[in-house]
C-alpha cells in the first residue's frame, strides 16, 4: 500500500516508517516539524530501502491534505498530535486545536478523497486512573487531563465516522509507555527541553546532561514503593502499526491495547539502565505528582488475537537501544 504517515518525522512515526518500508509499503511523511526534525527522515532513508516522500504541512491544512491523499494514498496512520500532559494542562486550547481540530480536518479530507483506512495513535491515558490492572479494552474510559481528553474525543470522532460510513474502518492503538530506539542508534527519542518521560530522563542523566533523576513518589503500594508502568519497545510498537494497517475491520472501529502486559517500577528501570550503560544514574525521591497512579499495565491479549501482534523485546533490550541512541546522539538530532 501507499501510506500517508501524519507526524511521520516524530519519535514513534519515524520508527514506524522504517517498519513500513521494510514490510514493502510506500510511505509519504506529512509533518510540520513542530516537535520533530527533518534529520530523522533523512536517517530513516539510510535505514530502509523503498519509496518515501516527505511533504511539509499541518493536518489543519485541508487543501494540502487533500492534494496528498488524492495522489494514490491507500491508508493513513495518524501520529500528528501534541503529547505532553503537563503542557496540555497549561495550554488546553492549543491541544484541542491541534489534536481535535486536526483530526476532524484529516477525517474530512479522507472522506472527500475516498481514503477509508485509518490507524490512530491513541494512548492508555484514555483509561485515566484505572481501578484494576491489567487494563483491558473494556475498562471504563475516564481521561484525567486535557491531553488524555483529546485522545478520547478523537477516538469517539473516529468511531462515529465508522458508524456513519460502513466502508470506513479504523484501528485505535492505545499505547502504554513507548521507550527505546532503533537498534542502529540512528533514530530515537529526542525530547525538547526537560523530558516528560522516564526513560529519556534516565538516559540524559547517564550521558551527563542532567545531574540526577527525580523519582516522583517512593511510598506507593508497590514492590519497592515507586510507580509501576508497562514499557514497550518502540520497534515493537512500530510493528504493531504495520499489523494494524494491514488489518481490515470493514465498517468497524477497533480499539486495541499495545503493551507488554508486564509492569516495571521506576527503580527497576533505573537498575536495568545502569546495567545496560555501565553508568550510575543518581536519583532523588521527591513528592508524588498529582494524578499519578501506583501501577498501570496492559492486557495485550486482544492485539495478539485479532492483529497477530505480540511484543518481543524486554526491558534489557529497551535500555540497551536507548543507551546506544543517547550515547551516540547526546544532543539528539541537534548538532
Amino acid at each position: 500500500m501507499k501510506i500517508l504517515v501524519c507526524g511521520g518525522a516524530g519519535y514513534i512515526g519515524s520508527h514506524t516508517c522504517v517498519a513500513l518500508l521494510e514490510a514493502g509499503h510506500d510511505v509519504v511523511v506529512f509533518d510540520n516539524f513542530t516537535n520533530s526534525s527533518p534529520t530523522s527522515v533523512e536517517r530513516v532513508r539510510e535505514l530502509a530501502a523503498g519509496s518515501m516522500d516527505v511533504v511539509e504541512g499541518d493536518i489543519r491544512e485541508p487543501g494540502k491534505l487533500k492534494r496528498v491523499l488524492a495522489d494514490g494514498i491507500d491508508a493513513v496512520i495518524h501520529f500528528a498530535a501534541l503529547k505532553s500532559v503537563g503542557e496540555s494542562v497549561a495550554q488546553p486550547l492549543a491541544y484541542f486545536d491541534n489534536n481535535i481540530s486536526g483530526t476532524i480536518t484529516l477525517l474530512q479530507a479522507m472522506m472527500d478523497t475516498g481514503v477509508n483506512r485509518l490507524v490512530f495513535s491513541s494512548s492508555a491515558t484514555v483509561y485515566g486512573a484505572a481501578d484494576t490492572v491489567p487494563i483491558s479494552e473494556v475498562a471504563p474510559l475516564q481521561a484525567a487531563n486535557p491531553y488524555g481528553r483529546t485522545k478520547l474525543v478523537a477516538e469517539q470522532l473516529i468511531d462515529d465516522v465508522c458508524k456513519a460510513d460502513p466502508g470506513f474502518n479504523a484501528v485505535l492503538l492505545r499505547y502504554f509507555n513507548p521507550v527505546g530506539a532503533h537498534p542502529s542508534g540512528r533514530i530515537g527519542e529526542d525530547p525538547s527541553g526537560v523530558p516528560n518521560n522516564l526513560m529519556p530522563y534516565i538516559a540524559q542523566v547517564a550521558v551527563g546532561m542532567r545531574d540526577y533523576l527525580h523519582v516522583f513518589g517512593g511510598d506507593y503500594p508497590t514492590r519497592d514503593g515507586t510507580g509501576v508502568r508497562d514499557y514497550i519497545h518502540v520497534m515493537d510498537l512500530a510493528a504493531a502499526h504495520v499489523h494494524a494497517i494491514e488489518f481490515t475491520p470493514t465498517g468497524r472501529c477497533l480499539a486495541v491495547n499495545v503493551g507488554t502486559g508486564r509492569g516495571y517500577s521506576v527503580l527497576e528501570v533505573v537498575k536495568a539502565f545502569e546495567s545496560a550503560s555501565g553508568r550510575d544514574v543518581p536519583y532523588q525521591v521527591v513528592a508524588r505528582r498529582q494524578g499519578d497512579v501506583a501501577e498501570c499495565f496492559a492486557d495485550p491479549s486482544l492485539a495478539e488475537q485479532l492483529l497477530g501482534w505480540k511484543a518481543k523485546f524486554g526491558l534489557e533490550q529497551m535500555c540497551e537501544d536507548t543507551w546506544r541512541w543517547q550515547s551516540a546522539n547526546p544532543r539528539g538530532y541537534r548538532v
